[in-house]
């Protein structure tokens, strides 16, 4: 196999198979489970994530490992200096990586159908 390793707990995808592609291979990601087909369709959509601290985290979804850390490129960190008032500072930080066990809150800019369609994981 050439090409550069990739780790077994990421689901990595090329930008270009997921745009020119609604059905790209799942078994290139080394899983065909239907959770693992639904993630695929959030790649690159913009997805805002809460932390337990109060700030939020804005960019694209990257990819997602087995423990539930989540990746974002282009991401914006967005605090407030109190807690009650909306979020006032923000700076761009590019590619972050998100712990499952600091997450408070996420939601994806898609549709309303596949909002639904992603609360039944079966």
């Amino acid at each position: 196999m050439e090409g550069p390793s990739v780790p077994p707990q990421a689901i990595p995808v090329s930008e270009d198979a997921y745009c020119n592609s609604s059905t790209a291979p799942v078994e290139a990601a080394g899983s065909s489970s239907p959770a693992v087909a639904k993630l695929r369709k959030l790649l690159f959509r913009r997805m805002l994530i809460g932390v337990n601290d109060g700030r939020y985290f804005l960019g694209l979804f990257h990819c997602i490992d087995k423990q539930g850390n989540i990746i974002l490129q282009d991401a914006v960190e967005y605090r407030s200096a109190r807690h009650s008032s909306p979020p006032t500072e923000q700076r761009c930080l590019g590619l972050i990586l998100i712990p499952a066990a600091c997450r408070s809150s996420c939601q994806v800019d898609c549709s309303i159908e596949e909002k639904m369609s992603l609360l039944c994981l079966e």
